[in-house]
């Protein structure tokens, strides 16, 4: 358990580093567009890669950090794990009292482990093989060598970090107790125009347009990291949103359309949707609109829908996914020792995880499947009238108090809690042909009128459904003038709802 937990543990900072760093050459544009129009940019981030620049200067001596030949790239993280748990301790097979068979250690005449050196010639060919690879530097590193140093104030824990001189050599540069001070008051007074700020940097310091500074341009906030924390995922945020500022920042969230990286959102969007609730009694406090519901993959929901892609895998009822090909490559079995699909099955959490090492066509693949799921789920507890969504707004033309109960009353302040009936009034908003056609445009729709009634509406591919065999079920968001439905394709086309031009779809609008 200890060693697929490390191994895990490895895998997924490796593709977090990685998706982040992949991040960075559009953001570098961003950036630029950004400087261009005058604003002061502050970027957020979570990993600096610190103990990882302290074990590859440890291997290189002092006098040659000033002209440095070293690649700090997520693929570090794998080689080194590599090094230090690949199995190559030889072994041999006993048989037991019990008649089974068991894998035991060999040692020789001092007591010390036999090194295999077939296990040794295969980490070796691995290592080869990563180092092949091409070099994507960590963020930090990407950014300060694009911009450097002269315009970046970097406010992180680090002591040391590796930067770039006029002429495209690295070496190392020293950063001392005093260096985020000196930074934060360089960026404040406009001597430099982009901040970086870590976790460490993020504490008890401001970097909003305050009046009293010198540099009061407005900030574009770059979310490039949000890490696991909702709280100091706010924090952050919170260090460029300030009271007296002249004006109020652009926060901007950084992501790639990797499915995977949902993973890392989810877990920030769930934490969000907690901390929301339980500081005001609102979802929407805690992420302030920047995350949506849709991001938050770890709900009750999810779970349902994890649990009926689990069952479509198991019975092959999911053709692209067969169950032997889903254990090898997420490493999760469903498969109980009975034969039968196991009854504790993988959490969400672990799925989201393995999901994220998989290759991008596997992935958009499986999530498809998993959010339709999902979103089956919710539709049908919606309909069910039992979905929660946390505490809301309603809006409306008019609400009127039609019956006050008292339903308890404390006995020693008096104060009373009331059971109100209200009844709501609201406006019908019937869509216009001339909205209904722009509706169709927008959207790619299909004109139609019904010909038995004359009415008017547009249909709109909309995700679709599994039925109880797992097969899938195309379906329509048909939309009228005063409602809009989801229906089946074959049941549209078997109905009295026929495809028609502008002309005819228009004139049964004004009909209705």
């Amino acid at each position: 358990m200890s060693a697929v937990s490390q191994f895990e543990s490895h895998k997924q900072r490796f593709f977090n580093h990685l998706l982040t760093s992949m991040k960075c050459p559009q953001l570098i544009k961003a950036i630029e567009e950004d400087l261009a129009a005058q604003n002061a940019i502050v970027i957020q981030i979570v990993s600096t890669n610190e103990e990882l620049l302290k074990r590859r200067l440890n291997k290189v001596p002092s006098e040659e950090w000033k002209d440095l030949n070293l690649d700090l790239t997520p693929r570090e993280y794998v080689m080194d794990y590599l090094m230090s748990a690949f199995p190559v301790h030889l072994h041999s097979i006993h048989s037991g009292v019990d008649g089974e068979e068991r894998s035991e250690p060999v040692f020789d005449a001092d007591g010390s482990p036999v090194i295999s050196q077939e296990a040794v010639a295969l980490r070796d060919a691995l290592v080869d093989k990563l180092a092949c690879l091409d070099p994507i530097p960590g963020a930090l590193e990407q950014l300060l060598w694009h911009f450097s140093n002269k315009q970046i104030a970097e406010v992180t824990g680090r002591s040391k970090r590796v930067l770039k001189d006029d002429s495209g050599r690295l070496f190392v540069d020293s950063r001392g107790a005093g260096a985020n001070i000196a930074e934060t008051a360089a960026f404040m007074q406009g001597d430099k125009q982009i901040l970086i700020f870590s976790d460490a940097g993020g504490t008890g310091r401001s970097y909003h347009a305050d009046l009293n500074a010198v540099n009061r341009r407005r900030r574009s906030h770059y979310l490039l990291e949000a890490g696991w924390r909702a709280d100091n995922a706010i924090q952050g945020l919170g260090r460029s949103h300030r009271t007296n500022q002249a004006s109020a920042p652009m926060f901007r969230p950084v992501t790639t359309n990797v499915i995977g990286e949902r993973r890392f959102i989810s877990t920030i969007a769930r934490r969000l949707d907690s901390l929301g609730a339980l500081t005001r009694g609102q979802r929407q406090t805690g992420g302030n609109g920047i995350f949506s519901n849709k991001d938050n993959l770890e709900s009750n929901y999810a779970e349902y829908a994890l649990y009926e892609l689990f069952k479509q895998i198991f019975q092959g009822r999911f053709a692209q996914v067969p169950l032997g090909t889903f254990e090898q490559m997420t490493g999760l079995s469903l498969t109980s020792h009975e034969g039968g699909m196991k009854i504790d099955l993988p959490p969400l959490r672990q799925f989201l995880n393995r999901l994220l090492a998989l290759r991008i066509d596997m992935q958009n693949i499986i999530f498809e499947r998993f959010e339709l799921l999902l979103s089956q789920q919710i539709e049908a507890a919606i309909a069910a009238g039992v979905y929660e969504m946390g505490v809301e707004t309603l809006r409306a033309e008019k609400f009127t108090v039609e019956n006050r109960e008292t339903v308890y009353t404390h006995p020693v302040t008096g104060s009373v809690t009331n059971y109100l009936k209200i009844e709501r009034t609201q406006k019908n908003n019937i869509r216009t042909p001339d909205e209904m056609l722009e509706f169709a445009s927008m959207y790619q729709g299909k004109l139609m009128v019904n010909t038995k009634s004359g009415h008017a509406a547009v249909s709109i591919p909309t995700h679709s459904i599994y039925d109880a065999d797992g097969g899938v079920v195309p379906r329509v968001l048909l939309v009228r003038p005063q409602k809009e439905t989801r229906i089946p394709v074959k049941d549209l086309e078997s109905s009295t709802w026929k495809a028609v031009c502008v002309e005819r779809s228009s004139q049964g609008g004004r009909k209705k």
